[in-house]
Parts: structure tokens; sequence; C-alpha cells
């Protein structure tokens, strides 16, 4: 029989989709030729409020600002570990301007916030294990990052390198479960898929399907798991480990290359 798992109530920030568009291509998801159903936007990404309230947990909101079409994907803005909240620098001169106005929310809520001095993306490259942070670098965050983020938390950093353009973000590849995690190997370098082997030898594996419908783009509140319901194989496996799927469909935004996760941004206190 799988293990019963125990939820944990957890505190998102999130920000509405009003101005969300496809207007200039930083990864290879994005095609500005691509038309952006707005309304269906909408729908979907108050769906996953919805799923996310009726599991017990708290979610805030930030205003959205005309001229950022990607502030939706509030994971990217900070990483937030005991309180502490490290900012976001972005790669991309386009969406530089996002870190500003999360500053701004977070200093607001009483939080004081560090502004790395290298290139970070947040959650999308920063994912806080419970007793350190596994840091994705290649694409966007740098390794100069990496060593910031140690300083300022005071917690190991674990550097994996991504190799895939299409899975340019660490949390496209890669969710926490608890204790343990499920990833998309192909994703790494070699010899971070090593580093991976020995520290999660019972990981849940993904398949490239898997990662492609951004399956592995997830949250997980330990024993909930919200996910895109087209990575159904993933979903299976999860459930086969004693964990439950909670499908949203947030399609629409792929054609950013985003999806659940990078739609969320997590305040742990």
């Amino acid at each position: 029989m799988p293990e019963t798992r125990v939820p944990r109530r957890r505190r998102f920030l999130v920000c509405e989709p009003r101005h969300f568009a496809v207007q200039y291509a930083i990864n290879p998801w994005m095609q500005p030729d691509v038309r952006v159903d707005v309304d269906l936007a909408q729908e979907q990404w108050q769906a996953l409020i919805r799923a996310y309230r009726s599991h017990g947990h708290s979610v805030d909101t930030l205003e959205p600002v005309a001229g950022l079409p990607d502030m939706v994907f509030a994971a990217n803005s900070a990483v937030v570990v005991g309180g502490r909240v490290f900012g976001s620098l972005f790669h991309a001169p386009e969406r530089r301007p996002e870190s500003t106005h999360y500053e701004t929310w977070f200093k607001t809520a009483g939080f004081d916030v560090y502004r790395p001095e290298s290139v970070c993306e947040g959650e999308g490259d920063l994912v806080w294990t419970g007793r350190y942070v596994l840091a994705g670098t290649g694409f966007r965050t740098t390794r100069e990052a990496h060593r910031e983020v140690q300083e300022f938390f005071g917690h190991p950093v674990i550097s994996l390198t991504l190799v895939d353009p299409y899975f340019y973000h660490l949390d496209t590849a890669l969710f926490v479960l608890d204790d343990n995690i499920a990833y998309y190997p192909e994703a790494f370098s070699p010899g971070s898929r090593e580093v991976l082997a020995r520290l999660y030898p019972d990981a849940v594996l993904a398949t490239r399907d898997d990662a492609s419908a951004f399956g592995l783009n997830s949250v997980s509140d330990g024993r909930h798991v919200f996910i895109a319901p087209q990575a159904e194989a993933l979903a299976a496996r999860l459930d086969e480990r004693g964990y439950v799927p909670v499908p949203v469909d947030l399609s629409e935004f792929r054609k950013a290359g985003g999806g659940i996760k990078c739609c969320t941004q997590e305040i742990r206190s």
C-alpha cells in the first residue's frame, strides 16, 4: 500500500495575468506571432487559485503592471526562506522592471529584501528542499548568484547545470516532494545527474513528455501535487508513491514557457 502523506498549509504569492502576452522571445517556447487567449489564461489562472484555496492554502495577490506581460510568473521574483527574501535580477532586460514591483510588495508586507548583484531568477532556479538549496544554472541564474544565495541564507547551495534550452529554469525540470524530488534527468549535465542520483536515489523520474507538458513545473504541499493534466504518466507515478495529483490546466501559459509553479511564489516564514 502507498504511504499516507500529510499536507502542510502553504502561503503563496501570485499575480493576475491581466496583461499576459507573448511580446518577445526569451526561451524556445515563446513565439511572438502566436496569439494568447487572455480570457482563457484568466480562467485557467483563477482555477489554480481556487485549487490552492480549496486545499487550505492562503494566497496573496500582487497588482499586475501594464507593459510587463511576464509578471504573472511570480516564482521568478524571489526565493523566500525563513522569512528572508532574496530578490531577483533578471537575465532578460524586458523582465528586469518586474523586480521593483515585487520588492515593493515584499517590503510593504514587512519583509526585508536582498537585491542580488548577479543574475538570479528566484524560485525559477532556486529550489528550497528544507535542508539546502538546489540551484540551477546554464541559461539564466549564474553561479555567482549561487554563492550570494549561500552567503545570504547560510544554507548549503548545490549547483546543478541545465543543458536543454527547453528546460531553461530548474523549476521546469525538477520539483520537491517533501524529502524527495521528481525530475527529468536528461535536462541536466552528466555530473549534475550523478549528484541528483546520489542525493535522491529514490526520486520520481520523469520522461521528456512529462517535462514538455510542464509536469515538473508543479507545486506540492506534501500530499497534494498541483500538476498539469497533460502529464498523465508522471501523475500516475506520483499516485503510486502515495501523492494525490490535483490536475490544473495552465496550457495557455506554456506559450510563454510557464506553468503552475512559474505562477506561484511560496512565502516561507
